[in-house]
């Protein structure tokens, strides 16, 4: 190859090549044509490479093609730019939009798990089938408040936030099957009742509220955020309304998994309360204040701060760069 002539002969549509990768706009006739002009341009400098080597034309070529390759793919976003999003606006959006479901959940536990040890109070013979008499005083007067203590304090602490860091994803991830979520919601209220129903049996009621409910608030309210989710994404299986249901799970999943990261950060802080605070001599109104702190902060990232993140168009769910193109549009 004679180098000197065939870059003479392509000289004009490298410099076209060169003209369209430092535009920022383009109409759709540019954008067409600086595709063709890379694919061009790729296919000649790798005739270049392979019979020239490395040369100043190649170089120049090679410069070319990597400006215009950054018009049509982009650059990434800065990490901390990143950040800013998705705990500024994706992150509060997704919880907003699931806010009333979520309260509809708590209703249900709650409701289910007064009922179950109502249940269990008015029926001695189904309160002995859940263990000796022996055994229920110890769980009641020991152990119940014993666990709390049982363990190191930052042990304990990683072992309650990865234990609901775990069944919060759970409720996240198998929610679209419409049945793991009442399952978990169901026999967290079943084992609510009954650990109150024991409690009540032998006189320590008070015990059971005033223990769960410093890093409780939170804990629980993670959790039923999570099953919200959940059926959220099944809901968007069964119900797409205009979307296809590719289209309404693929969007709504990347919404309302990313609850899953925010729910982690939320279980660690009440595992922290429940590790830290909870088992401590403190006053009562103290530890129960810190974990009503630790909610209302909660509440007010996703009520307050999700509403305006709502309001401003977001979602929850990816842009449309970040969750890859659909069709190629010209114009």
């Amino acid at each position: 190859m004679d180098l000197d002539a065939y870059s003479a002969a392509h000289r004009d549509e490298w410099q076209r090549l060169a003209q369209l990768g430092q535009k920022r706009r383009y109409s759709g006739a540019e954008a067409d044509e600086l595709i063709e002009r890379y694919q061009s341009g790729a296919s000649q400098l790798s005739a270049i490479k392979t019979t020239a080597g490395q040369s100043l034309q190649g170089d120049a070529l090679s410069l070319g093609l990597s400006r215009a390759r950054l018009r049509f793919t982009g650059t990434s976003t800065n990490v901390l730019r990143q950040l800013t999003v998705f705990f500024g606006a994706q992150l509060p959006a997704a919880l907003f939009r699931i806010r009333w479901l979520t309260l509809a959940v708590g209703a249900a536990v709650a409701i289910i798990a007064a009922l179950y040890a109502v249940w269990i109070t008015l029926n001695p013979e189904v309160l002995a089938s859940l263990g000796s008499y022996e055994t229920l005083r110890g769980y009641a007067e020991q152990d119940f408040v014993g666990y709390y203590s049982a363990n190191p304090e930052a042990s304990f602490a990683g072992q309650v936030w990865t234990n609901n860091a775990w069944i919060a994803a759970q409720c996240i991830a198998f929610g679209i099957t419409g049945v793991w979520v009442p399952y978990v919601m169901f026999q967290n209220a079943v084992g609510l009742g009954q650990s109150a129903a024991i409690m009540n049996e032998f006189d320590r009621l008070d015990h059971f509220f005033l223990y769960i409910t410093p890093h409780g608030q939170l804990e629980l309210y993670a959790i039923f955020v999570a099953g919200a989710a959940g059926l959220m994404i099944f809901w968007a299986w069964v119900a797409p309304g205009a979307r296809t249901r590719g289209q309404a799970l693929a969007e709504d999943g990347r919404a309302l998994f990313a609850v899953v990261i925010g729910l982690i950060l939320a279980l660690l802080l009440s595992g922290l309360i429940e590790g830290y605070v909870t088992r401590q001599d403190w006053p009562w109104p103290v530890k129960i204040g810190i974990g009503t702190i630790a909610l209302g902060a909660f509440l007010w990232y996703q009520w307050m701060r999700g509403r305006r993140a709502f309001r401003a168009g977001e979602t929850g769910d990816l842009d449309e760069f970040e969750a890859g193109a659909k069709r190629l549009i010209a114009g």
